[in-house]
C-alpha cells in the first residue's frame, strides 16, 4: 500500500499558527450567556464593544483597542437597557457612535467620547430622553 493516499489534500496543510501572548490579550471579561446566534461583540478602529453578563438589565463593556490584560471587574459599563441586550453594532461613518438592542424590543445609540469619561445616550423609550452615562475611559 502506498502513503500517497495517507495525506489529505489541503489548501492550509502548510500553515502554522502561533497563540497570541498574555500581554496581548483581554482576560477576566465577564461575556454575556444569553442564548443567541449573533456575535456577542464587535470592533472598530477605536474601541471593542463586548456584550457581558449583568443583572438588573442588559449592559455591554467598550474598551480602547489599545487596551490589553486583565478587565477589572469594575470596570464601568454602559447600560440603560431592562433586558439582556443581543447586539451592538458600531456606525460605518462614525467610530465613535455604537447601537445596542435588547431584549425589551429597544435599540439604543451611543456616542462614545475617546478619551473622556461620560457620554450622552439618545434614548427613545422616553420623549426627549438624554442621558449622562459613565464610561470611564
Amino acid at each position: 500500500m502506498s502513503m500517497r493516499g495517507v495525506v489529505r489534500q489541503s489548501k492550509f496543510r502548510h500553515v502554522f499558527a502561533q497563540a497570541w501572548k498574555a500581554e496581548h490579550c483581554l482576560d477576566d471579561v465577564r461575556v454575556s450567556r444569553v442564548t443567541w446566534d449573533g456575535p456577542l461583540c464587535a470592533a472598530n478602529p477605536k474601541f471593542i464593544a463586548v456584550v457581558i453578563e449583568a443583572g438588573g438589565g442588559g449592559a455591554f463593556l467598550v474598551l480602547p483597542l489599545a487596551k490589553s490584560g486583565r478587565v477589572d471587574q469594575n470596570t464601568p459599563t454602559v447600560c440603560g437597557h431592562a433586558a439582556p441586550v443581543l447586539d451592538v453594532q458600531w456606525c460605518p461613518h462614525d467610530d465613535n457612535v455604537i447601537a445596542s438592542a435588547s431584549e425589551d424590543c429597544t435599540v439604543k445609540v451611543c456616542f462614545i467620547p475617546f478619551n473622556k469619561t461620560y457620554t450622552l445616550v439618545h434614548d427613545q423609550t422616553k420623549e426627549g430622553g438624554f442621558g449622562l452615562i459613565c464610561i470611564g475611559m
